[in-house]
């Protein structure tokens, strides 16, 4: 996946946050205002932060993916085409 369809995804996995009102605990664990969330919705490094959210749980990632119309596994491929994505993971 491109840099760019992945953003559209992170996007996208943002929109839906707010729509099932996670935004809030999206701002607890980020620390993050609306306003801050609003100003950096266009950056790579934050979009991947959306995605390691989203991928905190199972039900979101399906979520996500269903809103989408996107294969479950297709949010890791977002979030390894954004920064840090390249990172091993440990869980």
């Amino acid at each position: 996946m491109l840099q760019e369809e992945a953003e559209i995804v992170a996007l996208n996995a943002l929109t839906w946050l707010a729509s099932e009102g996670l935004l809030d605990a999206f701002q607890g664990a980020t620390g993050a205002d609306r306003s801050q969330i609003a100003a950096a919705a266009g950056q790579p490094e934050f979009l991947g932060a959306v995605l390691d959210f989203v991928l905190m749980r199972d039900d979101w990632v399906q979520g996500v993916c269903d809103a989408q119309d996107l294969p479950y596994e297709g949010l890791l491929r977002a979030r390894a085409a954004l920064p840090g994505g390249d990172l091993p993971h440990w869980t």
